[in-house]
């Protein structure tokens, strides 16, 4: 008996040290990297400046159609009336000459500019961005003048603009000057209701012509966008740049020159789930003696040589702020 007695008095022992081990929960693990596959990346707290995560950030490179985030600014500083008809020219591509452009716009259509500014913006529609810098005072030239001097303004000192569609490689930029337009471009309310629109419909003539984001994002209720705008030429790839509230957090996410035709949609969800996941250590945050990551001063890039940028090789750095740093 007494023998029996021990060896169940041993065992309750040796169950009571090893059952709390076995039951506690593994704590999960926030990986370092994202594995972000667009070339140049830049994510930035809104509020404060902070860089969550960076890539390739200063490589300036063709920005397609996020070039119309400017166009739009510019067309609502000039105060144009937005209910002012504007027919649409064979001139209204007249940089442009070559390219292979589909548009549901004809020549003949006459067209609210308040209509133009929207399917610009929400359904990235060339033949109307390109109207809008057309019918602005004093033409074209006056126009793309006023698109670099607001870059000036902002302190894009690595971007350059030559028409208000994207089509251009030569409209370059960098995803640190991305970010100021992004930022300006949020104060806009038209701007931030017409980008973040699913669908605009509208008749010329007896004709319906319906227009749906190219951004699938503003569809999804798991993201909060402010603002967004896509873009894609063969020069700069998949392109896309948004404002967004992640984790009651405001931020500004620009992805640049991704290579497959949903990568940077993956990408941004990447973000979106890295970020939500480093949320638990948001407590660390708060003692961590680390000081955050700050966006540095634009500074110019050499030019003249404008590429759609590129993952391998040295010209690809990468910072990874600790998980502390970014709550």
């Amino acid at each position: 008996m007494i023998s029996i007695r021990f060896r169940r008095t041993a065992a309750a022992a040796v169950f009571a040290l090893v059952a709390p081990i076995a039951v506690m929960p593994a704590q999960a693990e926030v990986p370092a990297d994202p594995k972000i596959r667009s070339a140049s990346v830049l994510v930035l707290d809104q509020a404060t400046g902070e860089v969550i995560y960076s890539k390739n950030e200063s490589a300036v490179v063709p920005i397609a159609s996020i070039t119309k985030l400017m166009t739009a600014m510019i067309t609502l500083d000039a105060g144009l009336p937005l209910d002012e008809e504007i027919t649409i020219t064979r001139e209204h591509l007249p940089t442009l000459k070559g390219s292979k452009l589909r548009s549901a716009l004809r020549v003949g259509d006459k067209i609210k500019r308040d209509d133009l500014l929207r399917i610009s913006l929400m359904a990235s529609e060339n033949r109307a961005a390109a109207a809008l810098g057309i019918s602005y005072p004093g033409g074209l030239d006056l126009f793309v003048e006023a698109m670099n001097a607001k870059a000036l303004l902002l302190g894009m000192n690595d971007s350059r603009f030559v028409e208000p569609t994207g089509l251009s490689a030569e409209n370059v930029s960098s995803a640190g000057d991305l970010a100021r337009l992004v930022e300006a471009a949020h104060t806009y309310p038209l701007i931030r209701e017409y980008s973040t629109a699913k669908s605009h419909e509208f008749r010329i003539g007896k004709r319906k012509l319906s227009y749906h984001s190219t951004n699938r994002l503003v569809s999804s209720p798991a993201w909060e966008i402010g603002v967004q705008k896509t873009g894609f030429i063969r020069a700069a790839g998949r392109c896309l740049v948004m404002q967004a509230n992640i984790e009651a957090r405001s931020l500004i996410i620009v992805l640049l020159d991704s290579v497959g035709k949903y990568t940077r949609i993956g990408d941004a969800n990447r973000l979106r789930n890295w970020l939500a996941a480093t949320k638990v250590l948001a407590s660390e945050a708060l003692t961590s003696s680390t000081p955050p990551l700050r966006r540095a001063a634009s500074t110019p890039n050499a030019r003249p040589a404008y590429d759609s940028g590129s993952e391998s090789g040295s010209r690809v750095s990468v910072q990874y702020p600790s998980p502390a740093s970014l709550w």
